[in-house]
């Protein structure tokens, strides 16, 4: 992310609420107050929950308030709200962010405008995803382990049990196939969990610098393309995470005693991905409704709500199904 010329650094703690304002910084100091921040955020092993979003997504009704909600309904989550750091990418965004969540931190982009509702593959969303690596990569050095997930998810039971123990990063899929040479999975980068480990932070550093090698392209498809190497290279260990646990809008399982996280991926449109979000968090609490004896009892198989609108914006009809 490019360092402005005048250098100063502003930081702002509120005393009730652990937030900080990143402003203008020197390259020394990237990320001013993060090292302070992490601790009160991360759990004993030193695993953070980070999130990002802008004004787009922090408004009433959008998809913070769809993703913070999550917790709460979730079997065995909301206790994860509290390891949550949200990472605000313009002041609205961390103005909304400061009124429902004790962990802020505003990062601001510069270079491009994120306070509109981001149209994939525009300029500004390029500079927003690919902002978030060099702030993951300064979490890494700080020693903390992260589980990074869009904003676009409901969070229906505790993911970190699902992460195998020994990747470097585990990292979620459009569609899974056992079957398929684990990497020959389509990753989606949208939800992925780094250990704190040289191997880690040498991996979000090669990222970086491959962009340039193939510019006008997102953080996810460029992953796609140096995946092997960062293999190859730096002998770390990628793990793709099943959809049966991971699912999203891409491909899902109508199995509700196992989904962990769902995705609102295969989908363009803020709009789009509350509409049809909702829809699944009021199939979960259905779901969560039941005792035990109905779920077992029930005649017909619990399904999810097909997500239209979602597959309508990509111009698909039904996302692939999984029983």
């Amino acid at each position: 992310m490019p360092v402005p010329s005048e250098r100063h650094i502003h930081l702002t703690f509120q005393k009730e609420r652990h937030s900080l304002i990143l402003g203008i910084h020197t390259p020394t100091d990237k990320f001013p107050g993060l090292a302070q921040l992490l601790p009160r955020v991360a759990m004993e092993d030193r695993t953070v929950i980070i999130t990002s979003v802008n004004e787009a997504w922090a408004r009433p009704g959008s998809l913070l308030d769809i993703y913070r909600e999550s917790f709460k309904n979730g079997e065995d989550t909301e206790h994860l709200l509290n390891h949550v750091l949200i990472v605000a990418l313009d002041p609205t965004g961390f103005g909304r962010c400061n009124v429902v969540h004790p962990y802020c931190y505003l990062l601001e982009v510069k270079t491009a405008n994120l306070t509109s509702a981001t149209r994939f593959m525009s300029k500004e969303y390029l500079e927003l995803v690919w902002s978030k690596l060099s702030f993951q990569q300064r979490v890494l050095e700080l020693g903390y382990n992260f589980l990074y997930t869009d904003t676009d998810m409901i969070m229906m039971r505790n993911p970190l049990r699902h992460i195998p123990v020994y990747a470097d990063m585990s990292v979620s899929t459009d569609n899974f196939l056992d079957a398929r040479v684990p990497l020959t999975n389509p990753l989606n980068t949208g939800l992925y969990y780094m250990k704190a480990t040289n191997r880690s932070i040498s991996m979000l550093r090669y990222w970086q610098e491959a962009r340039p090698r193939f510019p006008r392209l997102n953080d996810q498809p460029v992953f796609a393309r140096i995946k092997h190497e960062l293999v190859e290279k730096l002998q770390v260990r990628i793990e793709p995470l099943r959809t049966i646990y991971f699912g999203g809008f891409c491909q899902y399982h109508d199995d509700f005693d196992k989904i962990s996280i769902m995705h609102a991926d295969c989908c363009i449109g803020v709009d789009n991905k509350v509409h049809d979000l909702m829809d699944v968090a009021a199939d979960w609490k259905r779901y969560r409704s039941l005792t035990r004896k109905k779920k077992r009892n029930m005649n017909v198989k619990l399904t999810w709500t097909v997500p239209v609108r979602c597959r309508k914006s990509i111009h698909r009809r039904k996302p692939v199904r999984r029983h």
